[in-house]
Protein backbone atom coordinates (compact mmCIF):
# COMPACT_ATOMS: atom_id res chain seq x y z
CA UNK A 1 0.00 0.00 0.00
CA UNK A 2 2.82 2.29 1.13
CA UNK A 3 4.30 1.65 -2.41
CA UNK A 4 1.06 2.25 -4.41
CA UNK A 5 1.38 5.57 -2.86
CA UNK A 6 4.33 6.53 -2.99
CA UNK A 7 3.77 5.37 -7.07
CA UNK A 8 0.87 7.10 -7.20
CA UNK A 9 2.34 10.63 -5.43
CA UNK A 10 5.21 10.40 -7.86
CA UNK A 11 3.39 10.16 -11.01
CA UNK A 12 1.08 13.48 -9.73
CA UNK A 13 3.97 15.22 -8.58
CA UNK A 14 5.72 14.45 -12.28
CA UNK A 15 2.53 15.58 -13.89
CA UNK A 16 2.45 18.63 -11.81
CA UNK A 17 5.93 19.71 -12.86
CA UNK A 18 5.67 18.78 -16.60
CA UNK A 19 2.44 21.23 -16.53
CA UNK A 20 4.07 23.40 -14.97
CA UNK A 21 7.13 23.58 -18.16
CA UNK A 22 4.33 23.21 -20.66
CA UNK A 23 2.71 26.13 -19.44
CA UNK A 24 5.65 28.19 -19.08
CA UNK A 25 6.43 27.53 -22.68
CA UNK A 26 2.73 28.31 -24.02
CA UNK A 27 3.17 32.06 -22.11
CA UNK A 28 6.52 32.74 -23.26
CA UNK A 29 5.43 31.44 -27.39
CA UNK A 30 2.11 33.66 -26.45
CA UNK A 31 3.73 36.57 -25.24
CA UNK A 32 7.32 36.79 -27.23
CA UNK A 33 6.79 39.64 -29.36
CA UNK A 34 6.57 41.65 -25.53
CA UNK A 35 8.78 39.91 -23.27
CA UNK A 36 12.05 41.18 -24.48
CA UNK A 37 12.72 44.13 -21.78
CA UNK A 38 11.23 42.04 -19.44
CA UNK A 39 13.77 39.18 -20.42
CA UNK A 40 16.65 41.22 -20.31
CA UNK A 41 15.80 43.22 -17.55
CA UNK A 42 15.68 40.03 -15.38
CA UNK A 43 18.55 39.43 -17.09
CA UNK A 44 20.43 42.13 -15.89
CA UNK A 45 19.39 42.04 -12.28
CA UNK A 46 20.53 38.63 -12.23
CA UNK A 47 24.21 39.74 -13.67
CA UNK A 48 24.11 42.30 -10.97
CA UNK A 49 22.45 40.90 -8.05
CA UNK A 50 26.68 39.69 -6.73
CA UNK A 51 27.13 43.56 -7.13
CA UNK A 52 24.32 44.40 -4.98
CA UNK A 53 25.47 42.22 -2.23
CA UNK A 54 29.36 43.58 -2.16
CA UNK A 55 28.11 46.63 -1.63
CA UNK A 56 25.67 45.33 0.91
CA UNK A 57 28.63 43.74 2.41
CA UNK A 58 30.38 47.06 2.27
CA UNK A 59 27.67 49.07 4.39
CA UNK A 60 25.18 50.02 1.59
CA UNK A 61 21.40 49.15 1.95
CA UNK A 62 19.62 47.40 -0.84
CA UNK A 63 18.02 50.57 -2.06
CA UNK A 64 21.04 52.46 -2.30
CA UNK A 65 23.20 49.48 -3.89
CA UNK A 66 20.32 49.37 -6.52
CA UNK A 67 20.50 53.00 -7.60
CA UNK A 68 24.19 52.84 -7.97
CA UNK A 69 24.54 49.84 -9.98
CA UNK A 70 21.48 51.31 -12.30
CA UNK A 71 23.28 54.69 -12.43
CA UNK A 72 26.29 53.18 -13.83
CA UNK A 73 24.71 50.97 -16.37
CA UNK A 74 22.84 53.94 -17.62
CA UNK A 75 25.73 56.20 -18.03
CA UNK A 76 28.20 52.95 -19.47
CA UNK A 77 24.99 53.24 -22.10
CA UNK A 78 25.21 56.21 -22.57
CA UNK A 79 28.62 56.44 -23.64
CA UNK A 80 28.49 53.32 -25.86
CA UNK A 81 25.47 54.67 -27.43
CA UNK A 82 26.98 57.91 -28.01
CA UNK A 83 31.11 57.09 -28.85
CA UNK A 84 31.17 53.43 -29.57
CA UNK A 85 27.79 52.21 -31.50
CA UNK A 86 27.61 55.04 -34.02
CA UNK A 87 31.34 54.11 -35.07
CA UNK A 88 30.22 50.49 -35.15
CA UNK A 89 27.55 51.59 -37.49
CA UNK A 90 29.77 53.56 -39.98
CA UNK A 91 31.77 50.62 -40.60
CA UNK A 92 28.77 47.64 -40.38
CA UNK A 93 27.17 50.46 -43.50
CA UNK A 94 30.63 50.63 -45.34
CA UNK A 95 31.51 47.07 -45.21
CA UNK A 96 28.37 45.84 -46.76
CA UNK A 97 28.32 48.80 -48.90
CA UNK A 98 31.59 47.68 -50.14
CA UNK A 99 31.36 43.63 -49.96
CA UNK A 100 30.33 43.01 -53.58
CA UNK A 101 33.50 45.14 -54.66
CA UNK A 102 35.57 43.41 -51.73
CA UNK A 103 34.65 40.02 -53.53
CA UNK A 104 34.72 41.27 -56.96
CA UNK A 105 38.64 42.15 -56.09
CA UNK A 106 39.03 38.25 -54.23
CA UNK A 107 37.57 36.96 -57.54
CA UNK A 108 39.98 38.89 -59.53
CA UNK A 109 42.69 37.60 -57.62
CA UNK A 110 42.32 34.34 -57.32
CA UNK A 111 41.84 34.09 -61.16
CA UNK A 112 44.95 36.34 -61.84
CA UNK A 113 47.24 33.79 -59.34
CA UNK A 114 45.51 30.78 -61.08
CA UNK A 115 46.26 32.27 -64.46
CA UNK A 116 50.04 33.14 -63.58
CA UNK A 117 50.66 30.23 -61.79
CA UNK A 118 48.61 27.48 -63.10
CA UNK A 119 48.30 26.17 -59.73
CA UNK A 120 44.65 25.48 -59.40
CA UNK A 121 44.74 23.43 -62.77
CA UNK A 122 47.39 21.41 -62.00
CA UNK A 123 46.71 20.78 -57.80
CA UNK A 124 43.09 20.67 -57.57
CA UNK A 125 41.51 19.90 -60.74
CA UNK A 126 39.31 22.86 -61.77
CA UNK A 127 39.74 25.76 -63.56
CA UNK A 128 39.13 29.60 -62.65
CA UNK A 129 36.29 30.21 -64.60
CA UNK A 130 34.58 27.37 -63.36
CA UNK A 131 35.77 27.88 -59.80
CA UNK A 132 34.21 31.93 -59.93
CA UNK A 133 31.14 30.60 -61.37
CA UNK A 134 30.94 28.00 -58.23
CA UNK A 135 31.65 30.87 -55.79
CA UNK A 136 29.25 33.36 -57.23
CA UNK A 137 26.25 31.18 -56.74
CA UNK A 138 27.53 30.06 -53.21
CA UNK A 139 28.07 33.84 -52.49
CA UNK A 140 23.84 33.83 -53.24
CA UNK A 141 23.03 31.14 -51.49
CA UNK A 142 24.74 32.73 -48.36
CA UNK A 143 23.23 35.63 -48.94
CA UNK A 144 19.81 34.66 -49.17
CA UNK A 145 20.25 32.26 -45.92
CA UNK A 146 21.59 35.28 -44.14
CA UNK A 147 18.73 37.60 -45.19
CA UNK A 148 16.04 35.19 -43.85
CA UNK A 149 17.80 35.27 -40.80
CA UNK A 150 18.08 38.42 -39.86
CA UNK A 151 14.72 39.38 -41.30
CA UNK A 152 13.01 36.15 -39.09
CA UNK A 153 14.81 37.45 -36.29
CA UNK A 154 14.08 41.43 -36.92
CA UNK A 155 10.51 41.02 -37.89
CA UNK A 156 9.63 38.92 -34.61
CA UNK A 157 11.66 41.13 -32.29
CA UNK A 158 10.35 44.21 -33.55
CA UNK A 159 6.39 43.39 -34.06
CA UNK A 160 5.14 45.04 -30.75
CA UNK A 161 8.07 47.36 -28.45
CA UNK A 162 10.47 49.29 -30.58
CA UNK A 163 14.39 50.41 -29.52
CA UNK A 164 13.12 53.08 -27.31
CA UNK A 165 11.09 51.21 -25.82
CA UNK A 166 13.57 48.44 -24.61
CA UNK A 167 15.96 51.13 -23.37
CA UNK A 168 13.18 52.59 -21.49
CA UNK A 169 11.45 49.54 -19.61
CA UNK A 170 14.39 47.91 -19.53
CA UNK A 171 16.08 49.79 -16.52
CA UNK A 172 12.78 49.82 -14.60
CA UNK A 173 12.09 46.03 -14.73
CA UNK A 174 16.07 45.78 -13.82
CA UNK A 175 15.75 48.44 -10.67
CA UNK A 176 12.41 46.72 -9.15
CA UNK A 177 13.73 42.74 -9.65
CA UNK A 178 17.02 43.92 -8.41
CA UNK A 179 15.70 45.64 -5.62
CA UNK A 180 13.65 42.57 -4.54
CA UNK A 181 15.70 39.97 -5.82
CA UNK A 182 16.56 38.14 -2.63
CA UNK A 183 12.84 38.35 -1.45
CA UNK A 184 11.88 36.92 -4.35
CA UNK A 185 14.29 34.00 -3.92
CA UNK A 186 13.19 33.85 -0.30
CA UNK A 187 9.54 33.74 -1.22
CA UNK A 188 9.91 31.34 -4.23
CA UNK A 189 12.00 28.84 -1.88
CA UNK A 190 9.19 28.63 0.62
CA UNK A 191 6.97 27.19 -2.06
CA UNK A 192 9.19 24.22 -2.74
CA UNK A 193 7.98 21.26 -1.16
CA UNK A 194 9.29 20.57 2.06
CA UNK A 195 9.76 16.87 1.22
CA UNK A 196 12.30 17.66 -2.16
CA UNK A 197 13.52 20.88 -0.58
CA UNK A 198 16.83 19.66 -0.94
CA UNK A 199 16.92 18.31 -3.81
CA UNK A 200 15.48 21.16 -5.30
CA UNK A 201 18.18 23.63 -3.49
CA UNK A 202 20.83 21.24 -5.57
CA UNK A 203 19.37 21.59 -8.77
CA UNK A 204 18.68 25.51 -8.25
CA UNK A 205 22.55 26.06 -7.21
CA UNK A 206 23.75 23.52 -10.18
CA UNK A 207 21.92 25.41 -12.49
CA UNK A 208 23.33 28.79 -10.54
CA UNK A 209 26.61 28.03 -11.44
CA UNK A 210 26.00 26.97 -14.88
CA UNK A 211 24.84 30.26 -15.72
CA UNK A 212 27.30 32.29 -13.76
CA UNK A 213 29.82 30.41 -14.75
CA UNK A 214 29.19 30.60 -18.63
CA UNK A 215 27.98 34.24 -18.79
CA UNK A 216 30.65 35.60 -16.16
CA UNK A 217 33.45 33.19 -17.42
CA UNK A 218 32.98 32.49 -20.94
CA UNK A 219 31.61 36.13 -21.62
CA UNK A 220 34.31 38.02 -19.74
CA UNK A 221 36.80 35.99 -22.45
CA UNK A 222 34.68 36.76 -25.16
CA UNK A 223 34.69 40.44 -24.01
CA UNK A 224 38.50 40.30 -23.98
CA UNK A 225 39.28 38.76 -27.04
CA UNK A 226 36.99 41.09 -28.62
CA UNK A 227 38.70 44.16 -27.49
CA UNK A 228 41.89 42.31 -28.53
CA UNK A 229 41.02 41.78 -32.06
CA UNK A 230 39.52 45.20 -32.42
CA UNK A 231 42.39 47.17 -31.06
CA UNK A 232 44.89 44.13 -33.00
CA UNK A 233 43.25 45.14 -36.07
CA UNK A 234 43.03 48.78 -35.79
CA UNK A 235 46.74 48.99 -35.08
CA UNK A 236 47.60 46.89 -38.32
CA UNK A 237 45.71 49.67 -40.10
CA UNK A 238 42.76 46.80 -41.54
CA UNK A 239 39.53 48.54 -42.52
CA UNK A 240 36.57 47.53 -40.44
CA UNK A 241 38.95 46.32 -37.73
CA UNK A 242 37.05 47.80 -34.60
CA UNK A 243 33.49 45.64 -36.43
CA UNK A 244 35.58 42.37 -37.27
CA UNK A 245 37.21 42.58 -34.21
CA UNK A 246 34.54 42.97 -31.71
CA UNK A 247 32.28 40.61 -33.87
CA UNK A 248 35.05 37.77 -33.83
CA UNK A 249 35.24 38.26 -29.88
CA UNK A 250 31.18 37.74 -29.48
CA UNK A 251 30.76 34.90 -31.02
CA UNK A 252 34.27 32.99 -29.27
CA UNK A 253 31.44 31.24 -27.15
CA UNK A 254 31.65 28.67 -29.84
CA UNK A 255 35.09 27.05 -29.78
CA UNK A 256 37.04 27.66 -32.76
CA UNK A 257 34.05 29.41 -34.60
CA UNK A 258 34.40 32.96 -33.42
CA UNK A 259 38.40 33.15 -34.48
CA UNK A 260 38.25 31.75 -38.09
CA UNK A 261 34.92 33.71 -38.83
CA UNK A 262 37.05 36.60 -37.85
CA UNK A 263 40.29 35.69 -39.37
CA UNK A 264 38.48 34.39 -42.68
CA UNK A 265 36.77 37.97 -42.97
CA UNK A 266 40.24 39.65 -41.99
CA UNK A 267 42.43 37.93 -44.12
CA UNK A 268 39.76 38.56 -47.36
CA UNK A 269 39.51 42.24 -46.49
CA UNK A 270 43.45 42.86 -45.85
CA UNK A 271 44.23 40.93 -49.33
CA UNK A 272 42.07 43.28 -51.26
CA UNK A 273 43.66 45.98 -48.85
CA UNK A 274 46.99 45.68 -48.37
CA UNK A 275 47.97 43.13 -51.80
CA UNK A 276 50.59 42.46 -52.65
CA UNK A 277 52.34 43.52 -49.48
CA UNK A 278 52.23 40.05 -47.56
CA UNK A 279 53.20 41.57 -44.49
CA UNK A 280 50.54 42.61 -43.64
CA UNK A 281 48.42 40.43 -44.68
CA UNK A 282 50.39 37.87 -42.41
CA UNK A 283 50.38 40.67 -39.34
CA UNK A 284 46.48 40.43 -39.53
CA UNK A 285 46.50 36.75 -39.70
CA UNK A 286 49.01 37.19 -36.31
CA UNK A 287 46.61 39.17 -34.26
CA UNK A 288 44.06 36.18 -34.58
CA UNK A 289 46.85 32.94 -33.66
CA UNK A 290 47.97 35.27 -31.02
CA UNK A 291 44.36 35.73 -29.21
CA UNK A 292 44.12 31.94 -29.90
CA UNK A 293 46.82 31.24 -27.70
CA UNK A 294 46.20 33.29 -25.05
CA UNK A 295 42.56 32.07 -25.09
CA UNK A 296 43.56 28.94 -24.62
CA UNK A 297 46.25 29.19 -22.49
CA UNK A 298 45.26 31.96 -20.75
CA UNK A 299 41.65 32.75 -20.47
CA UNK A 300 39.80 29.39 -20.74
CA UNK A 301 41.80 28.19 -17.74
CA UNK A 302 41.82 31.00 -15.50
CA UNK A 303 38.01 32.22 -15.89
CA UNK A 304 36.02 29.34 -17.20
CA UNK A 305 37.97 26.14 -15.83
CA UNK A 306 35.31 22.80 -16.04
CA UNK A 307 33.01 24.31 -14.47
CA UNK A 308 30.46 25.66 -17.03
CA UNK A 309 28.98 22.27 -18.37
CA UNK A 310 27.53 23.17 -21.36
CA UNK A 311 28.67 21.61 -24.30
CA UNK A 312 29.23 24.27 -27.87
CA UNK A 313 26.70 21.64 -29.81
CA UNK A 314 23.93 21.74 -26.68
CA UNK A 315 24.79 25.51 -26.99
CA UNK A 316 24.35 26.31 -30.45
CA UNK A 317 21.35 24.10 -30.75
CA UNK A 318 19.39 25.96 -27.96
CA UNK A 319 20.38 29.07 -29.13
CA UNK A 320 19.01 28.05 -32.89
CA UNK A 321 16.02 26.64 -31.82
CA UNK A 322 15.15 29.60 -29.68
CA UNK A 323 15.98 32.02 -31.66
CA UNK A 324 13.56 30.55 -34.45
CA UNK A 325 11.01 29.80 -31.74
CA UNK A 326 10.92 33.12 -29.75
CA UNK A 327 12.93 35.51 -32.25
CA UNK A 328 15.38 37.68 -30.13
CA UNK A 329 14.02 37.20 -26.81
CA UNK A 330 15.09 33.37 -27.30
CA UNK A 331 18.68 34.45 -27.83
CA UNK A 332 18.43 35.75 -24.43
CA UNK A 333 16.54 32.75 -23.09
CA UNK A 334 18.56 30.06 -24.82
CA UNK A 335 21.53 29.97 -22.76
CA UNK A 336 19.96 29.66 -19.36
CA UNK A 337 17.21 27.47 -20.56
CA UNK A 338 20.03 25.19 -22.13
CA UNK A 339 21.98 25.49 -18.73
CA UNK A 340 18.48 23.94 -16.48
CA UNK A 341 17.72 21.67 -18.95
CA UNK A 342 21.22 20.46 -18.74
CA UNK A 343 21.37 20.03 -14.89
CA UNK A 344 17.41 18.43 -14.77
CA UNK A 345 18.58 15.78 -17.40
CA UNK A 346 22.06 14.71 -15.71
CA UNK A 347 19.74 14.65 -12.64
CA UNK A 348 16.82 12.22 -13.81
CA UNK A 349 19.39 10.21 -15.40
CA UNK A 350 21.10 10.13 -12.07
CA UNK A 351 18.36 9.08 -10.33
CA UNK A 352 17.60 6.49 -13.05
CA UNK A 353 20.93 4.95 -12.81
CA UNK A 354 20.29 4.60 -9.10
CA UNK A 355 16.39 3.08 -9.31
CA UNK A 356 15.05 -0.35 -10.07
CA UNK A 357 13.81 0.71 -13.34
CA UNK A 358 17.39 0.33 -14.75
CA UNK A 359 19.09 -2.01 -12.07
CA UNK A 360 16.13 -4.50 -11.81
CA UNK A 361 17.09 -7.20 -9.77
CA UNK A 362 20.66 -6.51 -9.61
CA UNK A 363 22.62 -6.28 -6.54
CA UNK A 364 23.19 -2.97 -5.25
CA UNK A 365 26.71 -3.14 -6.01
CA UNK A 366 26.17 -3.07 -9.61
CA UNK A 367 24.75 0.34 -9.71
CA UNK A 368 26.30 2.40 -12.25
CA UNK A 369 26.95 6.01 -11.07
CA UNK A 370 26.88 8.75 -14.38
CA UNK A 371 30.69 9.52 -12.87
CA UNK A 372 31.48 5.99 -13.07
CA UNK A 373 30.62 6.17 -16.97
Amino acid sequence: MTKHLSTANLKRQALFWLGAIVGFILFVYVFRSILLPFVAGMALAYFMDPVADFLERRGFSRLAATIVILLGFVVMLVIALAVIVPILVTQANGLFSNLPSYISSLQGLLSKVSLETGWLANYVGINSEDLQSGFNELLKQGAGFVTTVFQGIWSSGKAVIDVAGLLIVTPVVAFYMLLDWDRMIAKVDGWVPRDHIDSVRRLGRDINKTIAGFVRGQGTVCLILGLFYAIGLTITGLNFGLLIGLFAGLISFIPYVGSLVGLVLSIGVALVQFWPDWIMVVAVAAVFFVGQAIEGNILQPKLVGDSVGLHPVWLMFALFAFGALFGFTGLLIAVPAAAAIGVLVRFALEKYLDSDLYVGDSEPAERVTPADE
